[in-house]
């Protein structure tokens, strides 16, 4: 039998973060992973150059049965502190847009750093192996890695949701927590592209590549204003992926494609201005043409400006501005970014990430009920849990 003070499953953001801080603290630490490479989904985000965090960082860009619960690990190693650990280590990076901070080169550099954080840490890692028996006897916890016995004084569960899959993604850790008597707030993909049913896509599939720049999409109370995409399933892009977080089977969401131009009073005018113009030509001058054809077909309208009444300008308008459509779906966790729900917080200590009812069994990250807007917060929120359970473990 292998004995060292904490064990952590799962070498992603979270995990090294909390591998890393333990180490410093004196902590005989081991960290596995199934994975062969440590921080899979830090390599591919950010279209490889890492959106590491966001500088707006708060509570209120997550979602969760309580996200007040998040304040405190916020707080306590806030974007701000990693920033600087990624400026020490000399990593250029640059703000995209709305606070995203992405890597100037390669995402490939903030595992980099990662991992010398964690070998200067003394902190062992063993990777590609699998773990198949969990339990806690005499105060120690035991595990069967790769059939051999290991035995730890603290267990921190760090591997994530079940997003993405194909990079061995799994129900792992809310198996631990159920194993364990936690709660599990349930799960379903976040960040997502949505789906159209087949009577939908025969009218849009011909947009496929298709995106608009800055289109405010709703749900409810909650919009977000970012850039859309048409697919061959239905609709991506940033502003569907935020609302996806928050969308549910049998809701509708409303679209806005030209949310800062009374598109209404602009069509108006140029019927008094040159009645003559198709009106096709002229919303060209403002979307592409094939989204033209689109919403004319969607409004049953076209023709020369002076032939068409308020009312046809009217569900011209609507159909760019007050677009309501009904998804059919998600393209689910293959494609989607996180996992929303998760281990329930209410058995979680926040100022630890320690489970109330069992002593020495952490959960951090991911696999945690706290999930993050698109923009690098649920990096911050990996960063984060995983420093708190570190400084505790």
């Amino acid at each position: 039998m292998k004995k060292h003070d904490v064990i952590i499953i799962g070498a992603g953001a979270a995990g090294m973060m909390c591998a890393t801080e333990a180490g410093k603290r004196g902590r005989d630490v081991l960290i596995v992973d199934h994975a062969k490479k440590p921080g899979e989904k830090i390599r591919i985000s950010g279209g490889g150059r890492c959106n590491f965090t966001n500088i707006n960082t708060s509570y209120k860009q997550f979602l969760s049965e309580n996200s007040r619960f998040a304040i405190s690990p916020l707080k306590r190693f806030s974007q701000h502190d990693f920033i600087e650990r990624v400026r020490a280590r000399g990593i250029a990076f640059h703000e995209k847009t709305l606070g995203q901070l992405f890597c100037d080169e390669s995402a490939q550099q903030i595992i980099d750093m990662l991992v010398d954080d964690m070998r200067e840490a003394g902190v062992v890692m063993k990777l590609g192996v699998e773990v198949t028996h969990i339990a806690k006897m005499d105060a120690h916890f035991h595990l069967t890695i790769d059939g051999v016995h290991y035995q730890a004084d603290k267990l921190v569960v760090a591997c994530g949701g079940k997003s993405i899959p194909k990079m061995g993604a799994s129900g792992l850790g809310y198996e631990v927590a159920q194993h364990f008597g936690l709660d599990i707030v349930q799960t379903r993909p976040a960040l997502v592209p949505l789906t159209f049913d087949p009577s939908i896509l025969s009218g849009t599939k011909e947009l496929s590549g298709i995106s608009v720049d800055d289109a405010v999409v709703s749900h409810g109370k909650v919009s977000f204003s970012e850039a859309m995409l048409f697919t061959h399933r239905g609709l991506s892009g940033p502003s569907i992926l935020q609302i996806s977080s928050y969308w549910r089977e049998g809701d509708e969401i409303k679209i806005a494609m030209l949310p800062d131009l009374d598109i209404l009073a602009v069509l108006k005018q140029a019927r008094q201005d040159n009645g003559k113009q198709e009106i096709q030509t002229l919303l060209a001058q403002y979307l592409p043409k094939k989204l033209v054809g689109f919403v004319l077909s969607q409004s049953a309208t076209d023709g020369r400006l002076a032939d068409l009444n308020d009312k046809k300008l009217q569900r011209v308008a609507d159909q760019i501005n007050h677009w309501r459509i009904k998804p059919t779906g998600s393209e689910g966790y293959r494609t989607a970014e996180v996992t929303l729900g998760g281990v329930s917080t209410d058995a979680l200590d926040n100022k630890t990430m320690e489970a109330k009812d069992v002593p020495g069994l952490y959960f951090i990250g991911e696999v945690v009920d706290m999930t993050g807007w698109l923009g690098g917060y649920n990096f911050q929120w990996a960063w984060s849990s995983g420093w708190v359970a570190g400084n505790s473990v």
